[in-house]
C-alpha cells in the first residue's frame, strides 16, 4: 500500500464520522454556503496577476513539519499581496497537519478563489468545501475512476464550485468529464518520487485547450515558471518552496519579483 493509499483509507473513516458530528444540514446553515464563488479560471488568467495558486502546508508525509506554527492570516494576505493570483489550503490533518478552519481563515481575509487541498471522495466533502469558504475543489485522478470524477465535479457545479483535476501522467486525462474547469500535472512521479517540470511539459499536448492548464509540485526557480509559461502553462502551484522559510510570504514576493524581472527582459530582448 503506497501513502496515496494510505491516505484514502483514512479518508473514508475520517468521512464517516465527519457525517455523523456535522450533518449536510448544519453545513448548508453556514455563512459561506450561498455566497458566490469566486472563479480560478479568471483570476488565473488574469494579466496582472502572476499565476501562481500559492499554498498554506504545514506540513507533508514525506517531509513532515515544514512550518506548524505558521499563521493562516499573515502568509495568506501576503501571498495575495505579493501577486499570487490564488490560494491553495491543505485540510487534511491526519497527514498534513491542516484543518478545515485554516481555510475559513484565509476566507475571512481574502477576497480571491481558494482552493480546498484535500483527498476528495465522497460528494460530502464538496457540501462541507461549500461550507468553509472553498471556491475550488481538488480531484486527484489518480485515486478516482472517470465516472467517481464525472460524478464529483458535477456536484461541485451544481453547488457553483470550480474543479481542478490533478494528473500524474497523461492516461489519466481520459478521466476528464465536461465539469472540469483547470487541469494540474503533478511534476513527482509516484514510482520514484524524483520531480521535474519536463512531467508537466510532456503532458501538456494532451490537456485540452478548453481547461486552464496548472503546473504542480517541485517549483523552486522563477525560471522554471518562464518556461512553463512558453510552453503554454497558465497557472502554478507552489507550496512547499513557500512554506519552508521563516515567512513565506516575504520568499513570494521575492519569487514574483523575479518572475517579473525575467520576464521584462525576455520582452526587451525581443524588441
Amino acid at each position: 500500500m503506497n501513502i496515496l493509499d494510505k491516505i484514502v483509507a483514512h479518508k473514508k473513516g475520517e468521512v464517516a464520522k465527519r457525517k455523523e458530528l456535522y450533518p449536510v444540514k448544519l453545513l448548508e446553515q453556514s455563512i459561506y454556503f450561498d455566497t458566490p464563488a469566486v472563479s480560478m479560471r479568471e483570476y488565473i488568467r488574469r494579466p496582472d496577476l502572476s499565476g501562481i495558486i500559492a499554498e498554506f502546508k504545514r506540513r507533508s508525509p514525506s517531509k513532515g513539519d515544514i512550518n506548524p506554527y505558521a499563521s493562516v492570516e499573515r502568509v495568506t494576505i501576503g501571498y495575495m499581496q505579493a501577486g499570487a493570483s490564488a490560494l491553495s489550503v491543505l485540510t487534511d490533518e491526519h497527514f498534513f497537519g491542516g484543518k478545515n478552519a485554516d481555510l475559513t481563515e484565509a476566507r475571512k481575509n481574502n477576497f480571491c478563489p481558494i482552493l480546498r487541498k484535500d483527498f476528495i471522495i465522497d460528494e460530502y466533502q464538496i457540501i462541507e468545501a461549500r461550507s468553509i469558504g472553498a471556491d475550488v475543489i481538488l480531484l486527484i485522478a489518480e485515486c478516482l475512476t472517470a465516472a467517481e470524477v464525472k460524478a464529483l465535479s458535477a456536484t461541485a457545479h451544481e453547488l457553483g464550485l470550480e474543479v481542478l483535476m490533478e494528473v500524474h501522467s497523461p492516461d489519466q486525462l481520459e478521466k476528464l468529464s465536461e465539469h472540469i474547469d483547470l487541469v494540474g500535472v503533478n511534476n513527482r512521479n509516484l514510482k520514484d518520487f524524483t520531480v521535474s517540470i519536463q512531467h508537466s511539459i510532456d503532458a501538456l499536448p494532451a490537456i485540452p485547450d478548453q481547461v486552464v492548464k496548472i503546473s504542480e509540485s517541485g517549483i523552486n526557480d522563477p525560471r522554471s515558471i518562464v518556461e512553463l509559461k512558453e510552453a503554454g502553462f497558465e497557472g502554478f502551484l507552489i507550496g512547499e518552496y513557500f512554506m519552508q522559510a521563516d515567512e513565506p510570504e516575504l520568499r513570494a514576493r521575492e519569487f514574483v519579483q523575479r518572475i517579473r524581472k525575467l520576464e521584462e527582459l525576455s520582452k526587451n530582448a525581443i524588441t
